[in-house]
């Protein structure tokens, strides 16, 4: 009795579970390492441009570019942003950051807009035809930009949107819709179907339940589509120099004519700080929603 009563209490204090791997194993060394060098490689040119971009020429001339500056100056992100000179214009970035501004916001709040209805549409409506024109949006979404480009001067060209800030959210809208739409249709087809007869037994009709519960069940793939579009539209050049004028260039396009700017002096610092105020949307868009990007993917993969 003795021996049975000890032999539980041995058992009760012998530690259980998996043995604890040892912190410096040769997995764990091969994991980090490579990690560490991916993420090195990704982070030595985002830090030169950041160097640089706070250098003086005189220092930039010495050659050692992965020096940190002497002498900091903000005076090149001073003149990228309201003193570079693309052409006979001489305001630097602040023009082409409107007019980015002024395409993004209506770009990205159509395309989301209307590829959300089109997804929840064709995963909780069936109707003659769905199958079909979910088809027709799939192949849209593979089809190369280069393709129809010159049909979409046409087209604009017509409609009298050709040159305008209006012609390329058009453009951008249209080419957002057929993966938005993809990604809107799996997610809403993850959420519980018996949430969606519940509400058509209640009396809800389309909007009804679109509004009520769809919509607020759905923030994590609504945040996907935002840095999407966002990254996709903010980062565009080609259509951004082949749909507008001079005058409504994006950032994108008056980053690349500073950049390539033949006149006088190659202002290395003033370029490397024209780039990443170029880049500081998306990264913004990135670090603020990067978990809840993380989810709406991993959830709009459940089903296809």
């Amino acid at each position: 009795m003795w021996n049975s009563e000890a032999r539980n209490v041995a058992d009760a204090v012998t530690p259980r579970g998996p043995k604890p791997r040892p912190r410096f194993s040769r997995t764990n060394i091969m994991l980090y390492g490579t990690l560490i060098v991916v993420a090195a490689y990704y982070a030595l040119p985002l830090y030169v441009m950041i160097v640089t971009s706070l250098k003086g020429m005189p220092e930039i001339r010495i050659g050692n570019i992965f020096a940190p500056p002497v002498e900091v100056t903000f005076q090149p992100w001073v003149k990228a942003w309201a003193e570079a000179c693309t052409g006979i214009n001489c305001d630097g970035l602040s023009r082409g950051f409107w007019n980015s501004v002024q395409i993004l916001v209506p770009s990205v709040i159509l395309s989301i807009a209307i590829a959300s209805v089109n997804g929840y549409a064709l995963a909780n409506w069936r109707f003659r035809g769905s199958e079909v024109f979910f088809t027709i949006l799939i192949v849209g979404a593979f089809i190369p930009y280069q393709v129809m480009l010159y049909p979409l001067v046409i087209i604009l060209r017509e409609m009298g949107l050709y040159g305008s800030i209006w012609g390329l959210v058009l453009v951008h809208t249209i080419f957002g819709m057929p993966i938005l739409t993809l990604l809107f249709r799996n997610y809403f087809t993850s959420v519980p179907e018996e949430l969606f007869k519940a509400a058509r037994v209640d009396g809800a009709g389309f909007w009804g339940i679109y509004f009520r519960i769809m919509l607020p069940m759905s923030l994590p793939i609504f945040v996907v589509a935002i840095i999407l579009q966002v990254t996709g539209i903010w980062n565009d050049f080609l259509f951004g120099v082949i749909y507008t004028k001079p005058a409504d260039y994006p950032m994108t396009v008056q980053l690349n004519n500073i950049v390539n700017s033949v006149q006088g002096v190659k202002e290395y610092n003033v370029n490397m700080a024209a780039t990443l105020l170029t880049g500081l949307v998306p990264l913004i868009i990135y670090f603020a929603s990067g978990k809840l990007f993380v989810r709406g993917i991993a959830a709009g993969a459940v089903k296809g």
